[in-house]
């Protein structure tokens, strides 16, 4: 019965079907042996005269010119539509139907109700006086006095009132003489419409879009006001296309008052086996400096089959204090000193062999106001990297890395210069060259139930060939233009692990005692004259208490040792589910040799102990978190390095964290009898405290506070309040001052108001400093998926 699969495809007819999700059995009653449809599902792919109709009514008539007439709870009903209404008539021969009382169409969880309803069914146009409809895709909602109904997909609505909010009453709706509804398109257009909030117009336009499914949709995004010391005040409107579906762009105009109008931008792309996306920003004349301000960012991912796969990342700025002047949020923004940018092609095509080619380039930006300046990265154009590694081969770990990478020292391009700069160019500029290196290891893992052996042996091959300079760099002059270093490098690793039943709290638990001991010999070689390229001095920690060398990256230094580190870890583990109450580990290093290899000046080490490593964390209760560490100079009876955190979440929305921070100068941990200017000692020393709080029922604040001890200054403030609405809106403030550089800070101020259904995809620029108070939740709980069976009759 072809007839009535009526209209209703009326328009409401292109939202997608979605499928219910499965109850938790725990919640179904049901006889043995009848097992749980994994999913509900539509028969989605059959042709229209393919499907069944059936009617109900409390009267039924016919008619030999083709005319069907029911009455009393008369009902229509195909898979894919019902329509249902006190009174029916349809005529076969033109298509045309009639509804008259109580009428409504139901199409995939969607549903428009109408006093009468004229629909051609051949057609698939019509119209419906004072309908009132409901979208199943979006909960969207609204009243109007009249609607005409264009095809399956496209309908018009006069003196409408539309929300987009499944809530009985609505915190915000538009009100427009005419709407227009595309469902394919997923757009809904309102002429002359006008936004209320709160019964209140917070907005007019002659062109209001705003989407009608779940799907992305071209429009006006949140919009983000506020103000800021540096800026002034502060006013960015984005707006999302969406251009295709694997491609996307957001334009953001970003008005700021003392520097002039940005615009912003980010296109996003996905293809099969490519990926990327594009940022950037442009100001061409900033009203406090006079200059064309920008950001440009590039990221692309693309496997190339065959085993390769080739990426790049592209990052730059106009100058050294983009940055510092145009970061509105976040403390670790203002502060970049090095934007890396990158490329690379990879290939992993056989078995145990893998290698990659890459380019690494680095934009150094400069602090004035800092007293010094930030030596620059190495440039790496190119660098060669092949890895050979076998696994248990005959119970062997066969490893081999080598690389061959060509390094110049780029030269300092931006706005600050003059004489102490230049003096600190040439004391600072190194030199260029290419440098080999190969480190192939043969390991014999032994491990047993409760205890393990690991033999190493390997060797470390390098060779550099180096352009000095010493007609520019005089202190350089003599030295040799190649130079190769080959080392062996002996280690031995054993542990084990006893484990006793116990208690702990009142609880039963495991506990483990796990001792290890790692022995290191490397011998001695001359490295004065190989030049450093990308190698630092590692922190000492509990992982580089056990590591091959004391000094980090590209290997320019190997430190000679004849040494053994001794370790000792206790956890006590839940006995049920093994979850891990309390660790505390210890660690300390003995050497039986003098350091002769050193990475500048810095004085060498002539003790025969290292310090102490201290470690501890425990779960004090299922929402109280603790942890500690440290380094100690049991010589100087000095702590060298400190760090200490708490952390409790008593429930959602609710979290407190405190955490110390200690970083003795990496100087005077050299040579703790060093005297250093107080104006240029590098320690760091800072407290941090932040959390979210519910102050009533729907006003939550959240904060942090970081505070420098050595500088005595706060490095960073962050006060936000957030207000979750009745229904489908939050309202946010948020205040934060930070330092941008020795001398300066910035204050901003922000505030938004985000209504749930309008446009509120996209980035959120305020989900980047809420990213930064730990523990933090967001106050607006996810919407769950509308589904095609959620007002299922």
């Amino acid at each position: 019965m072809r007839s009535v699969w009526w209209a209703v495809l009326i328009a409401i007819g292109g939202l997608p079907a979605a499928q219910a999700q499965q109850p938790a059995s725990s919640e179904l009653s049901r006889p043995a042996g009848l097992t749980i449809a994994p999913k509900l599902q539509l028969h989605d792919r059959l042709n229209d005269n393919d499907m069944s109709a059936f009617t109900v009514a409390d009267k039924m008539e016919t008619d030999e010119d083709g005319r069907i007439i029911l009455t009393g709870s008369a009902e229509v009903r195909r898979n894919d539509a019902v329509v249902k209404g006190d009174y029916i008539d349809y005529d076969r021969a033109t298509g045309q139907t009639r509804v008259r009382g109580n009428g409504l169409i139901m199409r995939e969880g969607s549903i428009v109700r109408g006093s009468s309803l004229d629909f051609n069914v051949d057609k698939d146009s019509g119209e419906i006086n004072d309908p009132n409809f409901w979208l199943g895709g979006t909960g969207g909602s609204g009243v109007a006095s009249h609607a005409d109904i264009f095809s399956k997909s496209r309908m018009r609505l006069t003196d409408v009132t539309y929300a987009g909010c499944p809530c009985p009453d609505p915190a915000w709706y538009i009100s427009s003489p005419q709407v227009d509804l595309d469902f394919d398109e997923n757009e809904g257009i309102a002429r002359h419409g006008v936004l209320y909030f709160k019964n209140v117009p917070i907005l007019y336009s002659p062109y209001l879009t705003f989407p009608v499914k779940k799907e992305r949709k071209s429009g006006l995004l949140v919009p983000t006001y506020g103000t800021t010391s540096n800026s002034g005040f502060e006013f960015s409107l984005p707006y999302y296309f969406n251009l295709a579906p694997n491609y996307d762009a957001t334009l953001t105009p970003r008005y700021l008052s003392k520097r002039g109008l940005m615009m912003g931008g980010q296109f996003r792309y996905l293809g099969r086996g490519y990926s990327g996306q594009l940022d950037g920003t442009y100001l061409p004349s900033d009203s406090k400096t006079g200059e064309k301000r920008w950001l440009f960012m590039a990221q692309h991912k693309q496997n190339l089959g065959g085993g390769f796969r080739a990426a790049f990342d592209v990052r730059r700025v106009s100058d050294d204090d983009y940055f510092r002047d145009f970061s509105s949020f976040g403390l670790a923004e203002s502060t970049f000193n090095y934007l890396p940018s990158s490329a690379r092609v990879s290939w992993s095509g056989l078995k145990y062999f893998s290698a990659s080619l890459s380019a690494y380039k680095y934009q150094t930006l400069q602090d004035s106001t800092a007293g010094y300046y930030a030596t620059p990265q190495y440039d790496k154009l190119p660098e060669l990297y092949v890895r050979g590694a076998r696994y248990n081969w005959g119970g062997f770990d066969l490893v081999s890395e080598n690389y061959v990478t060509k390094f110049s020292m780029p030269f300092y391009t931006g706005r600050y210069s003059g004489p102490i700069f230049d003096k600190w160019r040439d004391t600072h500029r190194g030199p260029d060259g290419t440098r080999f290196s190969s480190y192939t290891t043969f390991a014999y893992p032994i491990v047993r139930a409760g205890w393990y052996v690991t033999p190493k042996v390997g060797l470390h091959m390098s060779q550099y060939n180096t352009d000095w300079y010493p007609g520019d760099l005089p202190r350089y002059a003599g030295f040799p233009h190649t130079q190769s270093r080959v080392l062996p490098i002996m280690s031995l690793d054993a542990g084990m692990t006893f484990e006793r039943k116990t208690t702990l709290f009142g609880n039963n638990a495991i506990q483990t005692l796990e001792p290890r001991v790692y022995y290191l010999n490397v011998p001695y070689r001359d490295q004065s004259e190989i030049p450093v390229y990308d190698t630092s001095i590692a922190s000492f920690n509990f992982a580089q208490a056990f590591s091959e060398n004391i000094f980090s990256g590209g290997w320019d230094r190997i430190a000679n040792a004849n040494q053994v580190t001794i370790g000792l870890t206790s956890r006590w583990l839940d006995e049920e589910s093994g979850f891990e109450r309390l660790s505390l580990s210890a660690a300390q290093r003995l050497y039986f040799e003098d350091q002769k290899v050193a990475l500048g000046a810095e004085k060498l080490r002539t003790n025969h102990k290292s310090d102490y490593l201290f470690g501890a964390s425990a779960a004090l209760t299922d929402t109280l978190n603790v942890r500690f560490d440290a380094q100690w100079n049991p010589d100087s009876k000095d702590r060298n390095r400190m760090s200490a955190g708490l952390r409790w979440n008593p429930q959602r929305l609710t979290s407190v964290s405190l955490a110390y921070r200690y970083e003795r100068d990496p100087r005077l941990i050299a040579d703790p009898m060093l005297v250093i200017d107080p104006e240029n000692d590098r320690t760091r020393e800072q407290v941090s405290l932040g959390g979210q709080w519910p102050l009533t029922r729907k006003l939550y604040a959240m904060g942090r506070f970081d505070y420098s001890l050595q500088e005595k200054r706060g490095t960073q403030s962050i006060l936000g309040l957030e207000y979750k609405g009745e229904c489908c809106w939050t309202a946010r403030m948020v205040m934060q001052r930070y330092a941008v550089s020795k001398e300066d800070v910035n204050t901003a101020l922000f505030f938004q108001l985000e209504l749930a259904g309008l446009g509120s995809l996209g980035s959120d620029p305020m989900s980047l400093l809420r990213d930064r108070i730990i523990g933090y939740e967001s106050v607006t709980p996810p919407t769950s998926e509308k589904t095609t069976f959620e007002r299922y009759e």
